[in-house]
This record gives structure tokens, C-alpha cells and sequence, in this order.
């Protein structure tokens, strides 16, 4: 249970919900407390003398999920009215998952205010996801909520399953799945009170695990006011539309013309009739069971925060003594914590330093890490003399994750090898199936207090296995001869190719920008992750920032470009701006548009 503690902390130090104007959580547990535990259970295997290194796993553990929202009151800018900015972060593609677009409706009656309104649409979506009007601005991140639960169901010889009110039969959905090219698969789904039977799906699961999820429990969850959102004309309007908004739970910021600037989540998260969410629990009675939702006047809201400043970046935004469980997995909470670090620095804003905070890549927890392997290198006994170049290499870093940082590769990869000599030992090959929001702060916990139930038996103290971590990535068949050449562009390059034409040889070199090196990791502001095997690469998918002071020099970008077709003029005009870190200004008064337009196509019913 202690090691299990440790894997999977959901608080750290560096949290810092919304409306919060210090840090939250209390002092940090103490060595002694920590020696204290109990010893850690025996060894699964102990096959890590030679503790080599497995370039496959590069990367493996560093893919937090992510995206940045910030505002500022006008008594940190430089034009006295609010700064609001957004960048989503999501899995990249070809072409742009998102579409820039200005929607009009006239009003009905003088009275009424137009319907006028900018930003991030979805193709075919009549509606502004992310953007402003002509009084308000919003930006969201996921929140993550949880909206799962797994029930363990007792079956009985005749196929029924046990309830509070005795046995009842399952209800079994027959799906037919047709192969092109091969005989129909058919499927039966056996479907308890709770959701279908899932455990086929788990290997080597033996007990049958019904998935509770709320898209599939509440049809409410389903609910997308967005024209409401879109049509809102203060903080009052803006919360109204949110409460009527089902999933997924969102963090939205907002600002407004009067320099009012508010925080709001929003979502129906299921409310538990357990203050525990073990995994997975008993559907045999109702002590688990889910008893409404979150009511929406108790989500964490703010609205002017004497700070005059609000950010999210998927980490936690719960304070403490918050009655309600939202989330079992907060992403990691550094990029929160940088966004506040420079926004709490004094500084009087304007829109362009916005966007450079949007490309900020500097790695707080990476260069902790450093300077951990830093120290261990200079108290071990004989380190090679790789090891000790690359010491230095980290010696000198200043957590910059540039393309041409050779300590910033060495840092990310030792981190991911020390996961590998602490869980390997106890879990054998599983120990890549873990992954968790706050593994970093699970990293940091344990180099920061060097527990003995985590020190593995061929290592006599922890210099001497963080020392080994470094000696495994520089001896590595990967790595090249200079270490100094080995710079995170070239160990860690992106590819952004079309889904189809990407790999059509003669099409590939206009269908997309291909092979690319990128600045930032996971723990960045500007976020740039790889999951497995490089399969799926999470980057700002937008940014945005809108500027209170005037509407019409608001700045929004997406990735790549707003056409589709890919010989055409704009279907890469917005890449270098997105990777050199310029933006466009995205006009919305009526004589701004005039006056910035180079192209119209009109379309009128009937002709």
C-alpha cells in the first residue's frame, strides 16, 4: 500500500487552484517519517545490474495530457483592460482540427444585441468554441473529471447478476460487425444496471467488471449550449450557459469589457454515494453508487480574485477541504505553476508577451532532475568519463527545453530509465503499463526524500542508482560519440504528415510539413508530447489571445492552415508562424474587416 501511495499522489506542493493566492497544501512530509514505513515487499525479479537501457522506452512516461488558459486583470497590463489567451493542446493533425471564423446574426429588434462573435469553430459546426464577442472572452482546458467507474458483478450459474433487490438477467445486446472482405463478426454485449461487461478487454481479468460511464448513463451529459455561451453578454449570461453544459468538464476563463475577469467549471460529474473511489468497486449493493451530479453552483468558481490573476493547465484546481471528489488524475502541475510564476512577476503585460508565454519552454521539473543526476554524478565512486561529460552538460543547462539543448535529451531520457530500475525489479515487464497525471510529482516526491522501500537491493544508496541511470542512457547504442551533439531536436523530432496523401510519395512533400524539430516537452508551457512509440504527438493545436483594449488586435493561429486542399495558397500559410512563435491579428469590427480582407465569396440562396 505504500508504494502503491506513492505512484499515484493526486496533490503536490506546486498546486495552485484558481482563486488561490498561495500555495495551497501544507509542509511537506519529513525524512524521519518517511523512514519509518514499513520495508518494501520482496522482489519480483532483480535483474538490473547491468541496469541497460531500452531506447524503445524512450519517452514512454512523458506524454501529461494539456492545454493553457490564463487571464489578467487591467492592473497587470499595459493598456489597463484584461488580456485573455488560450492555447489547446491535442493530438496533431492534417488537416487543422480547427477552423477560424467570424459568425454574424443581425438582431431582430434595435434592442436586441447583434449575434457577432470569434474564434476556434469545429468544420460544420455553426458555433465558436473558444473565442469572444463583443463584450465577453472565454478559453478553456479539460478538467478531467471522472466520470468512470468499474463495478465488480456477482454472477450466478443461470447468467443473472446480483442488485440490492436479488439476482436479475443482464440485458444482451447482439452486434454484428461487418468485414470487408470476411464473414460478419457477431457480438454479444452482456449490459448490467451499471453498463456493458468489459473484463474481455483486460487481460487476464477474471472477474466481470461492468464500465459505468456518465455519456452512456445521463443523457444530459450531452448537452452543447453553445450558442447560449456564444451569445452571452456578462459574467451572469456566461455562467448560465455553462451551467447547461454536459461534457467533458471544462475550465473556462473569462474577461469582459468592464474588466471583470472570472473562473468557471463546469460538467456533470457524477456525485458518489462513497467519499472513496476505489478501483473497482462492488456492484453487488449500492454503497458505490452514483446519486446525482456535482450541483453546478458548488464547481470552483472565481470572479475578480484580488490577485487579478487566473490560470489552468489540467493540474488541480480543488482547494483544500473541497467536499466533492472531481477528479481521481490531476495532470502535472508545472506548467500551472510557471504560467503563475511569470504572471505573478510584476511586470506590466501586453498581447505579445501573451504569446511568448504561449511558447515558453522552460521545464521546472526537468532541470530539477538534472540537477539531481548532477549531484549524484559528483558524490559517486568512479564514474565513467561519459558519465562525467554529461554531468556537466547538465551542469550548465538552464531548463530551457530548446531544439539545440544537449542536456535536455539527457535529463528526459535518465528520468525515463530510473522509472525503469525503480518499478522493473517489482513488476517485471508490467512496469510500462504505468502511467498517471502526476508521475512527475511521484519522480520528485522520491528523489526529494530518497525513501529506502524505493532503493533497489543492488544499489547501496541513491547517488550510486541515479549515477547508474546516467551511466545506462550515455553508454547506450543510441547514443552518439559527442554527447554535446545529441541535442533534443534531433533525439526527439515531431512528424505532422497528412493521414493519407502523407504517404504518397509523390504528394508527400506538399501534403505536409513531414519530419520537424520542436522546442518544449510535456512539462512546458508550450507543450510538445510523444506517447508510445511516437504514435500519437500532443502540440498547441491554437493560440489565442484577446485584447480587451481593442477587439481588432486580438491575435488567434492555428497549426498549419485553413484549407484543406493541399496545392492550395492557404494550406500551409499559418505553419511557419506556429512554429517560429508569431501570430496573426484576427479583425472583428465591421470596418477592421473591410479594411483586412483580400478575398470574398459570396453565397446566396437560390441563384
Amino acid at each position: 500500500p505504500e508504494l502503491t501511495a506513492d505512484l499515484y499522489p493526486n496533490s503536490s506542493l506546486h498546486d495552485h487552484p484558481p482563486g488561490t493566492e498561495a500555495k495551497p497544501l501544507g509542509e511537506e512530509p519529513s525524512e524521519e517519517e518517511d523512514d519509518d514505513q514499513p520495508e518494501p515487499p520482496p522482489l519480483v525479479r532483480t535483474s538490473l545490474e547491468s541496469a541497460s537501457f531500452d531506447p524503445g522506452d524512450w519517452f514512454s512516461t512523458a506524454l501529461p495530457g494539456g492545454s493553457n488558459n490564463w487571464v489578467v486583470s487591467g492592473a497587470h497590463t499595459v493598456s489597463g483592460k484584461p488580456l485573455l489567451s488560450n492555447d489547446m493542446h491535442l493530438m496533431q493533425q492534417m488537416p487543422s482540427l480547427w477552423y477560424e471564423a467570424q459568425l454574424q446574426i443581425m438582431a431582430a429588434s434595435s434592442s436586441a444585441p447583434p449575434f457577432d462573435v470569434a474564434g476556434f469553430t469545429l468544420p460544420g459546426l455553426p458555433f465558436v468554441l473558444v473565442g469572444h464577442n463583443q463584450r465577453i472572452a472565454w478559453g478553456a482546458t479539460n478538467l478531467g473529471a471522472d466520470v468512470e467507474n468499474l463495478f465488480i458483478e456477482t454472477f450466478n450459474a443461470q447468467g443473472e447478476y446480483q442488485t440490492p433487490e436479488g439476482w436479475k438477467k443482464p440485458e444482451i445486446r447482439h452486434e454484428t460487425i461487418h468485414v470487408k472482405g470476411q464473414p460478419d463478426v457477431a457480438l454479444d454485449v452482456v449490459v448490467t444496471r451499471h453498463g456493458p461487461v468489459i473484463s474481455d478487454l483486460i487481460s487476464g481479468e477474471t472477474r466481470r467488471l461492468a464500465l459505468q460511464w456518465a455519456p452512456l448513463n445521463d443523457p444530459a451529459f450531452v448537452s452543447y449550449p453553445f450558442f447560449e455561451l456564444d451569445s452571452a453578454q456578462t459574467w451572469e449570461e456566461f455562467r448560465q450557459a455553462l451551467s447547461r453544459m454536459g461534457g467533458p468538464s471544462l475550465n473556462f476563463v473569462y474577461a469582459d469589457v468592464d474588466g471583470h475577469i472570472g473562473y468557471q467549471a463546469e460538467g456533470r460529474i457524477p456525485l458518489r454515494a462513497s467519499a472513496t473511489n476505489d478501483v473497482p468497486v462492488a456492484g453487488s449493493d449500492n454503497a458505490h453508487e452514483w446519486t446525482g451530479v456535482v450541483p453546478f453552483e458548488k464547481l470552483p468558481s472565481v470572479f475578480d480574485p484580488p490577485s487579478g490573476i487566473i490560470a489552468t493547465a489540467n493540474a488541480r484546481i480543488t482547494p483544500d477541504g473541497y467536499p466533492y471528489l472531481l477528479s481521481s488524475e490531476w495532470m502535472a502541475p508545472y506548467r500551472t505553476e510557471r504560467i503563475y510564476r511569470v504572471l505573478q512577476s510584476g511586470r506590466q503585460f501586453a498581447p505579445e508577451d501573451m504569446l511568448a508565454l504561449e511558447m515558453d519552454v522552460e521545464s521546472e521539473f526537468d532541470h530539477f532532475c538534472a540537477e539531481r543526476f548532477v549531484y549524484a554524478l559528483d558524490h559517486a565512486k568512479n564514474p565513467s568519463v561519459r558519465a562525467r561529460a554529461a554531468a556537466d552538460l547538465m551542469r550548465s543547462w538552464d531548463g530551457l527545453v530548446t531544439v539545440d539543448s544537449a542536456a535536455a535529451p539527457l535529463a528526459v531520457l535518465t528520468r525515463t530509465q530510473l522509472w525503469r530500475m525503480l518499478l522493473e525489479p517489482r513488476l517485471g515487464a508490467d512496469y510500462k503499463l504505468y502511467h498517471w497525471g502526476m508521475q512527475s510529482v511521484a519522480l520528485e516526491n522520491i528523489l526529494l526524500r530518497q525513501p529506502p522501500r524505493w532503493l533497489p537491493a543492488n544499489y547501496a544508496n541513491y547517488d550510486e542508482l541515479l549515477a547508474a541511470a546516467v551511466e545506462a542512457v550515455v553508454t547506450s547504442p543510441e547514443a552518439p560519440k559527442s554527447l554535446g551533439s545529441w541535442t533534443w531536436g534531433k533525439a526527439r523530432p515531431f512528424r505532422l504528415e497528412h493521414p493519407v496523401l502523407g504517404g504518397v510519395p509523390v504528394l508527400r512533400r506538399w501534403a505536409g510539413p513531414g519530419r520537424y524539430q520542436a522546442a518544449g516537452d510535456g512539462y512546458t508551457v508550450k507543450q510538445m508530447g510523444h506517447g508510445e512509440a511516437h504514435a500519437y504527438q500532443q502540440a498547441p493545436s491554437e493560440r489565442m489571445t484577446v485584447d480587451f483594449s481593442n477587439l481588432d488586435a486580438s491575435t488567434m493561429n492555428i497549426v498549419t492552415g485553413q484549407s484543406g486542399q493541399i496545392l492550395g495558397p492557404h494550406y500551409l500559410d499559418q505553419w511557419q508562424a506556429w512554429m517560429e512563435g508569431r501570430s496573426f491579428v484576427f479583425p472583428f469590427s465591421d470596418g477592421a474587416v473591410e479594411r483586412a480582407k483580400r478575398h470574398q465569396l459570396r453565397l446566396e440562396p437560390g441563384k
